[in-house]
This record gives C-alpha cells, structure tokens and sequence, in this order.
C-alpha cells in the first residue's frame, strides 16, 4: 500500500506513488498512442474519476460544514469512495488490453493495495471508520486522485496546462507522507479489533491442514512500508527534477 500512495506522480491511465503516467510515456504513446476510439473512452473514463473524485471532496467540505467537526467525515462520503477507488480497477484492464502502456503486474499491485484498504481493513474493520487516520488518507487520495485524473484528462487532449503538471509533480511531497501516514494508522488502529475476532484468519485443525493469521498478514504489511516508502519517494522527487526541469528548459526555447 505504501506503493500505491505513490500515485500522486507515477500512476499512469492512458494520458498518477510504478504505473508510467502521461508524462512520463509521453514518448512511448507519440510512436504508438490508443487509436481513436480508445482515447475517447480514456477522455470520458478519465473525466468520470475526476468528477467522482469531487464528488468525495464536496462531500467531505459539505459534511464538515455542517457538523463543524473534522471527526467521523469518512461515513458522508463512503458510498462515492468505495465505487470510485473500486472502480480503479478498470486500469489494470487498460494495461492488460493496451490501451495503456503500462506494466499490468505493477497497475495491480498499486489499485488492488488501495482496495485492499478500503474493503478488507476499513469496510471489514468497522471499529477504524471514525478514526481521525481514516480522514488523513482519504483527504490525501481525494487530492492526488483529481489532480492525477486531470492530469490524463487534458494530456489525453493534447492540452495539459501547467499548473496541472505542477500540482502532480509537487503535491505529493506533502501528499505522500500524509496518505501513508493515514495507511498505517488506519492499520494499526484495526490491530486488535482483528485479533479479538479472527478476522479473515484460519485455523488449525482443518480438512485443508492450512492456516491463515490475518492479524500478522497486517503486521507484515505495516513493515513493508519501510523499505518501500523511502525508495519510492525519493524516486518520485527525482522525477520530478526531471519533469519539471525539462518543461521549464522548454519554455526557454520557446
């Protein structure tokens, strides 16, 4: 999951932290982009996330608004984040059919972490839902996500503004650290609420001679965050040197 916190700057969708975004496949997709059909249903694939994604943004102002607390917003806007974040899943079909030069094993690994959170820990795991880690991610995914289908949208269109590339290739210095910090917490508040039930766990004895602890599966995942957030973030920056150094070497020429 700490990989799929990277997707403020190197998913990609056919135009994000991994997947190989617009920006950075820009050379692959200019000797051979989707045909024209596939670019239509990208655009409206790309438009839908980002007004799904606003939709959850909305959402969360509005319901702060009117509770004027910060705390337990996650109910106003879980129905639009669960079809929207599950609905990520078609990416992977982007990749598997190539429609999207992206590698099909990476695009799974990063949408199925996000799902994974939000169905097997914090759908499954009720007691986590008012925690205040919840908010942190989601706050950090709503952000990243309308940025990074924007992103798509526009390069799909051969008209990226700037900002637009700013904003995917800077906010994840904050974004990032927020969203796994948000991860983690989220993860670690389920903890005992996953012992104390057994959730998703399997014991012995049984006609399969298998076991299954679901609550260490979780303690696994919490430690491969450590070498996975460093390496990913620091690559992140690196990319964007180099995105955004290019851009402004080209505005010179201009």
């Amino acid at each position: 999951m700490a990989a799929a916190a990277a997707t403020a700057a190197t998913k990609g969708n056919g135009g994000g932290s991994g997947r190989v975004g617009a920006g950075d496949s820009s050379g692959a997709r200019k000797k051979k982009g989707p045909g024209p059909v596939a670019t239509a249903y990208l655009v409206i694939y790309n438009v839908v996330m980002t007004a799904g994604w606003l939709v959850i943004a909305v959402g969360l102002v509005r319901a702060y608004l009117a509770k004027g607390s910060y705390h337990s917003l996650y109910y106003s806007i879980e129905r639009p984040l669960k079809f929207f974040q599950t609905g990520a899943l078609l990416e992977i079909l982007h990749c598997a059919i190539g429609i999207v030069p992206s590698s099909v094993v990476l695009t799974s690994f990063q949408v199925m972490s996000r799902v994974f959170l939000i169905w097997a820990v914090t759908h499954s795991v009720k007691e986590v839902q008012s925690e205040d880690s919840v908010l942190l991610f989601v706050i950090a995914w709503t952000i990243t996500e309308i940025i990074r289908y924007s992103f798509y949208t526009f390069s799909l269109l051969n008209h990226l503004p700037y900002i637009i590339k700013w904003a995917r290739y800077t906010l994840f210095i904050v974004l990032y650290p927020m969203g796994v910090t948000g991860e983690l917490l989220t993860i670690y508040a389920a903890l005992p609420f996953v012992r104390q039930a057994g959730l998703y766990s399997i014991s012995l004895p049984n006609k399969y001679n298998f076991s299954f602890d679901y609550h260490a599966f979780l303690i696994l995942i919490m430690i491969s965050y450590i070498p996975l957030f460093p390496q990913l973030y620091f690559h992140m920056i690196h990319q964007r040197r180099k995105v955004l150094s290019h851009t402004e070497e080209h505005k010179k020429f201009e």
